[in-house]
Order: C-alpha cells, then sequence, then structure tokens
C-alpha cells in the first residue's frame, strides 16, 4: 500500500475547495434598467426606457454625464443635465442609480473653492467629507424651531445700526446692476473672521473673474479658512445653476445640526431663476408671468425656508441667509423680487441714484426693513441708534425741499445738516468691516450731535479719530457692550465722553 505523495493531497485539497465554492455559488439574475436618449436640447434630454425612475433620481450617462428625472410624462422622461452635454447624443444609453442628487459634506469642505457636486476647483487636491446629505431636504419643523434673538454682524454701519439682522434670519440684498450688492454680503462674511460663525458663498451664473475677485478677497482678508466657495459660471450647463443653491444649503446644514452658526449667501437668485425657467421652457413647462413656470415661487420659499434657528434641543445651530438679488430699472414690484421680498424677514434695498451720489454703501434706509428688528439687535444699539431712523427719513425729506431755494429756519437747517452728517458717517469703505465698539463709539456721537459742529469735509478725519479711540476701550465694557445685558447709561456716557475727548483733540468745537 502505497503513501498519497504531498503534492496529490494538495491537489486533492485544492478541487475539493474549488468543487465546494462551485456548489456554493448560487448565481442569480438582478434586473437592471437601461434606456436610451431620444432627444437632447440646451442642458436638457428626452430619454425613454427606464419605467421604475422616480423624480428627482439621478440618472448616468456616457462619460459620467449626471442628470435628474425631472419630468415623469408617460412615454418619456425630462432629465436636467448636469454637466456638458455636447458629447451626448440620441440613442447612448442611460441608467439609474437608484439615488437622488445628494453631495459631500463636512470639515474637509471649509476653506475649498467647490462645484455643485462637490468637485474641487481649487487645484488644492480631492474634497474629503465625512458623509453626503441630498440637495432636497425638508425644512425644520416649527415646533424644532427657536426665536430669532441673537444679533449677526455685517460690520456694516448702516445695517447693524437700522436694519439689523439676526442669526436664522432670511434678510434678501436687492437693487439694480453694480450698486454693491455682493460687497455688502462679502462684508458680512469678513466681519464675521473672529466669530464662531462659518460661511458659505453660492456664486450662481457669475462670471469666472467676479468669483475670482471674491475668492481672492476671502484669501487676502484671512476668511476664506471659514468659508465654503460654491461656484457656477454663467457659461456652465443651467442644471449645475439649478442645483447649486440647494447644494449648497445642504452643505451648509451638516454644520447647523452639530449646533454651529452659518451664514450663507446666494449670489444671486436672478440667475437661478433665469435658469430654472430656461430649463422649465426647454422641458415644455408652461410658462406664466414673465415666462416663469408657476411654481418659481415654491422653489424659491422651499430653498429659503431651510434657514432657521434651531431649538436648543436641536443643539441650537442658526442658518442666516442673505439671497441676493438683482432688479431693473429699479423695479422692485417684478416677479420674482415680489416674490423674494414676501419669502423673506426683510430687505436691504440699495439705490443706484445713492450709488451715483458716491454714497457707499447706497443703502436706501426708507425702502429697507428688518421684519425682526430690534429682536435681533443688541442693547447698545437700540439705545443709541434711538430715533436716527426717523432723523435720517426727515432729513432726506427735508432736503428734497431746500433743493427748490426755499427759505429755511434755523430748525430746519439744523435737521438738515444733522441728517448730513448721520448720512456722512454711516459711509464706509468696502471690504472694511468695523467692529462693534468703533460703531457704538460713532452712533453715540451722532446721538449726542458731537459732529454737527464738525464741517462735511473734515468728517472723515473726525470720524476716524473716534473710532481709534474706540480701539483702545477697557476690555470689560466692550465685553458688556456685546453681551445681552441692558444698556448702562454709564456706558453710553463713556463712550460719549471718549468721542469728546478724540474730537477736542482734532479741534472740533
Amino acid at each position: 500500500m502505497t503513501s498519497e505523495s504531498p503534492l496529490s493531497g494538495a491537489l486533492t485539497r485544492a478541487f475539493d475547495a474549488l468543487g465546494a465554492a462551485r456548489r456554493a455559488d448560487a448565481p442569480t439574475l438582478a434586473p437592471r434598467e437601461v434606456g436610451h436618449v431620444v432627444t437632447v436640447s440646451t442642458g436638457v434630454a428626452k430619454v425613454s426606457g427606464l419605467p421604475g425612475a422616480g423624480f428627482d433620481e439621478l440618472l448616468r450617462f456616457p462619460n459620467d454625464l449626471m442628470g435628474i428625472a425631472f419630468n415623469l410624462d408617460e412615454d418619456a422622461i425630462g432629465v436636467v443635465l448636469l454637466g456638458s452635454f455636447w458629447d451626448l447624443h440620441a440613442g447612448d444609453p442611460v441608467q439609474r442609480t437608484g439615488r437622488v442628487m445628494d453631495v459631500p459634506v463636512g470639515a474637509g469642505l471649509i476653506g475649498r473653492v467647490v462645484d455643485p457636486l462637490g468637485r474641487p476647483l481649487d487645484g488644492r487636491g480631492p474634497i474629503v467629507g465625512s458623509g453626503r446629505l441630498p440637495i432636497e431636504r425638508e425644512a425644520t419643523p416649527i415646533m424644532d424651531r427657536a426665536p430669532v434673538s441673537v444679533p449677526l454682524q455685517t460690520g456694516t454701519k448702516v445695517v447693524d445700526a437700522l436694519v439689523p439682522v439676526g442669526r436664522g434670519q432670511r434678510e434678501l440684498i436687492l437693487g439694480d446692476r453694480q450698486t454693491g450688492k455682493t460687497t455688502l454680503a462679502l462684508d458680512a462674511i469678513l466681519a464675521q473672521r473672529d466669530d464662531d460663525v462659518l460661511c458659505v458663498y453660492c456664486a450662481i451664473g457669475q462670471r469666472a473673474a467676479a468669483v475670482a475677485r471674491v475668492v481672492a478677497a476671502l484669501r487676502d482678508h484671512d476668511a476664506l479658512r471659514r468659508t465654503i466657495v460654491v461656484v457656477t459660471e454663467g457659461n456652465e450647463a443651467p442644471g449645475l445653476q439649478y442645483i447649486a443653491p440647494f447644494a449648497a444649503t445642504s452643505m451648509a446644514e451638516h454644520f447647523v445640526e452639530q449646533g454651529r452658526d452659518v451664514l450663507i449667501v446666494y449670489d444671486d437668485l436672478t440667475h437661478h431663476a433665469r435658469a430654472y425657467r430656461e430649463l422649465s421652457l426647454l422641458l415644455r413647462r408652461p410658462p406664466g408671468r414673465e415666462a416663469f413656470p408657476g411654481d418659481i415661487f415654491y422653489l424659491h420659499a422651499r430653498l429659503l425656508e431651510r434657514s432657521t434657528h434651531l431649538s436648543a434641543a436641536r443643539g441650537g445651530g442658526s442658518l442666516t441667509a442673505l439671497p441676493i438679488i438683482e432688479t431693473e430699472a429699479q423695479d422692485i414690484a417684478a416677479y420674482v423680487p415680489t416674490n423674494l421680498i414676501s419669502i423673506t424677514d426683510g430687505q436691504i434695498y440699495l439705490s443706484p441714484t445713492l450709488f451715483a451720489l458716491g454714497v457707499l454703501p447706497a443703502v436706501d434706509v426708507g425702502r429697507s426693513v428688518s421684519r425682526v428688528g430690534g429682536a435681533a439687535q443688541r442693547p447698545a444699539y437700540r439705545a443709541a441708534v434711538g430715533d436716527l431712523k426717523l432723523a435720517y427719513a426727515q432729513f432726506e425729506e427735508l432736503e428734497s425741499f431746500a433743493r427748490f431755494g426755499t427759505r429755511l429756519d434755523a430748525r430746519t437747517q439744523g435737521i438738515i445738516e444733522h441728517g448730513r452728517r448721520i448720512r456722512a458717517c454711516l459711509q464706509q469703505m468696502e471690504l472694511a468691516p468695523i467692529d462693534l465698539p468703533e460703531q457704538l463709539a460713532v452712533l453715540e456721537a451722532l446721538a449726542a450731535g458731537l459732529f454737527d459742529a464738525v464741517p462735511l469735509d473734515a468728517l472723515p478725519a473726525a470720524e476716524a479719530a473716534v473710532r481709534a479711540a474706540a480701539a483702545g476701550l477697557a476690555p470689560h465694557r466692550r465685553a458688556r457692550l456685546a453681551s445681552a445685558a441692558p444698556s448702562r447709561a454709564e456706558d453710553r456716557a463713556a463712550l460719549q465722553t471718549l468721542a469728546r475727548e478724540a474730537l477736542a483733540k482734532l479741534g472740533a468745537p
């Protein structure tokens, strides 16, 4: 009897293992839906052969081109394409993915420039996200929200004093083109440089040069390290412009759910509405007023409704939105501007007339309003501004009559001179947000009439002297001014004394 050789035993064991694996392997048939492209238009395609596809489902085309199922007709699907569609032709295969459109989220996005699909545009390597969230999400239920009561400092005197913005608020910025809308929102981002507020800047259909200037400003002022920049350029597919604000909001909501405060800027929703109108008309949706589809209001409402202040039980985070809208010929009664005015919690209107006169920022105080108001303003501001808005409105009314050469009494002339100094003091340079103590010192000096004796041409130097003096304010007093504690008369007196001493050094009366 011969013993089995080692090689023979190894072969036997190997064949036994292969046989067991073959018997254990039970092949299964998995059905897969593959459709084909029927027609291709600018940014949209019509697809047939996918009867199981759902609304908003992500579809895959050749060359890794993605699309969103938008119209579910009886015999075909209208698809919004998310990328370059020039190589797509009729007859190309289309596959279902079984999921909706989502984007990467997490700390790996902070400081990066990405597109709405989460792909990097800054050449700094791949994005490392901590998870993914769908771009379309339900807004927070009413019972999980808290009142807007914590102010968001924008660093702009006229906004913080007269049109305050709170954390969790939606404040619309509107005006004609080239009136400083983006600059105002950018100043608000820069003002958070020493705060705990994260920022998201969403550029929708903007020129590449304009986006590059914004990114350069953020980098130069050390604000990019806490900002996410989501970019779609004007020459990109309208589908990318359509999903951009939703994708940016999901990126922001990830931090809000962790209890963080986030500021998001949509620049601007005019281009977003036009992109949606283009897609809707190409997909044969019926047009309405100004050729916009009837659901354009619902589109922006469900986007901005996601901005809120969460209750303490949900972590207490907040998402503050600054949507931007471009008007034409100062027509704020157009379809999209009126929609957004009714959706948001107030608006900041930038006047081209003031811009042409050199009043920067060109905020029209009479047409600007914050529906949250003093509830989102520090007590020190409420005490300082007092009747400032009323005095400024009276000045504007009287100034229009004074242009006709009307003889004015001394009291009326005094109101006009005081109003001119209010207007001059509310001006400031772009990309130069002002800290809270410096703003309060200037506002207290205005309220006390300390600038009334200063000639208008010397007012910039006088204001700079007051601000420089306020920078040396005692730390305990600075902390008290920045707190939610009731305003103290001694703090107001200290600011006025400080301003009076600074003006005395300049030789002001």
